[in-house]
């Protein structure tokens, strides 16, 4: 969906598989996030889903009945006014995807957790999203009990007292819980008036900062034969999290590529010069944080094409975060193994043990040289770009399957 401006805010769309996450977002912006053909156009979907949603307020109609998604007001059919955009990042519920679930929500400001009305609550994905969330550190968050329309009064209020009970101690606990119908529409006014009251409101952003970007995809959107002169340079997309970025900025991208000199394996940083800038489907001059931002580039299509340089961290030459190949974190376990059937208590790190870690937007394997309770010194498969106070993820292999057990945070 096309909207009047950059969207400011990104939200999570998260819960277990066949909840209503992609219909919800239908019914938001009117489009679906599950869209292959249209990947390279779009610039992010499949791995992360998103949809741009214009928000309105009627002038003329009062409290959560004001709220809705089009210029005309659906109640009075009055004009409303613009409020602001915001983009929708559809994290996919497979189990199998919890990394890129991690990496979507390390561009989230805050998140809508999905629940089923007609299903238990919790599922297993619905535990193992909310437990992400709380890694990552998002806090904002806006409860959705959806399908509503499938159940009776009485099973409504039961899954509502299952809810409750679940995010009872977790960083949704006191997160309003709004019921909705995605298939029908239903108070769709009420969950826009919830986001702008508890998230919207919430968001700082600091403008004035060095920008710094997280790299969700990468790509070359040149066709199959097309001749030397018409090709057209690398394109990059993610999410800006401070300061801005125009057309005619340089950047630097790192950790960059990978470069084999007698040997020995480095990588170097990349620079490149901002040729376009897209935000909410249009082309712009100038980015700021929030939305999904596709960067055009001169860079040679090779280095971006097929997801080359997701999980890299951009920003302005010299100014850039640490890259690092191995670091110490104090970690912290969570009791029980998140996702896996069979409630597994979690064994504290061992030496020599390999873990998968999630930093912002890049996934990769540590090797842990020594581990002592709470803390951990890891050697890393591929470096990474680490900001100060960074949160990682931490999965251990568990019975053929990467399992949530934790997060560290990186001692600087």
């Amino acid at each position: 969906m096309k909207v009047p401006k950059q969207p400011e805010i990104n939200i999570g769309m998260i819960g277990h598989v066949d909840h209503g996450k992609t219909t919800l977002t239908k019914a938001l912006s009117g489009e679906w996030t599950d869209r292959h053909s249209e990947e390279v156009k779009r610039g992010i979907s499949i791995r992360l889903g998103y949809a741009d949603v214009a928000f309105y307020r009627c002038p003329n109609c009062e409290g959560v009945a004001a709220y809705g998604t089009a210029k005309k007001c659906p109640v009075c059919g009055g004009e409303a006014e613009f409020l602001r955009a915001v983009s929708f990042v559809d994290a996919p519920g497979h189990e199998t995807l919890m990394a890129t679930m991690l990496s979507g929500a390390a561009l989230m400001d805050g998140a809508l957790l999905l629940v089923a009305a007609n299903e238990r609550c919790p599922q297993p994905q619905t535990k193992e999203h909310l437990m992400a969330l709380s890694i990552i550190g998002i806090d904002k968050i806006v409860i959705v009990q959806n399908k509503i329309d499938l159940v009776t009064r009485e099973q409504a209020l039961q899954n509502y007292r299952e809810i409750k009970e679940f995010v009872k101690g977790t960083v949704a606990e006191n997160a309003p819980i709004i019921p909705v119908s995605a298939q029908s529409g239903v108070n769709i006014d009420m969950l826009i008036k919830a986001i702008e009251d508890n998230i919207v409101a919430k968001v700082e952003r600091d403008v004035s900062a060095d920008p710094i970007m997280h790299v969700a995809r990468s790509f070359d959107i040149n066709s199959p034969g097309t001749v030397p002169e018409d090709l057209k340079g690398g394109v990059i997309g993610g999410s800006l999290i401070q300061g801005k970025l125009k057309v005619g900025d340089e950047i630097e991208i790192v950790p960059g590529r990978k470069v084999e000199v007698a040997g020995k394996t480095t990588y170097e940083p990349i620079t490149a010069k901002v040729v376009s800038l897209e935000a909410g489907e249009r082309s712009v001059k100038e980015v700021l944080p929030g939305g999904l931002i596709a960067i055009g580039t001169q860079l040679d299509p090779s280095i971006t094409k097929s997801d080359g340089l997701t999980g890299r961290v951009i920003g302005k030459p010299g100014k850039m975060p640490q890259v690092v190949s191995t670091f110490k974190m104090k970690t912290v376990l969570l009791d029980r193994v998140v996702g896996s059937a069979s409630e597994l208590d979690v064994d504290e790190i061992k030496s020599n043990e390999p873990l998968m870690l999630s930093v912002g937007t890049a996934t990769t394997v540590g090797v842990v040289k020594s581990a002592h309770k709470g803390n951990a010194d890891v050697a890393l498969k591929l470096p990474v770009c680490i900001l100060p106070g960074q949160r990682v993820a931490i999965s251990r292999r568990i019975s053929n399957k990467w399992r949530l057990i934790g997060y560290g945070i990186v001692d600087q």
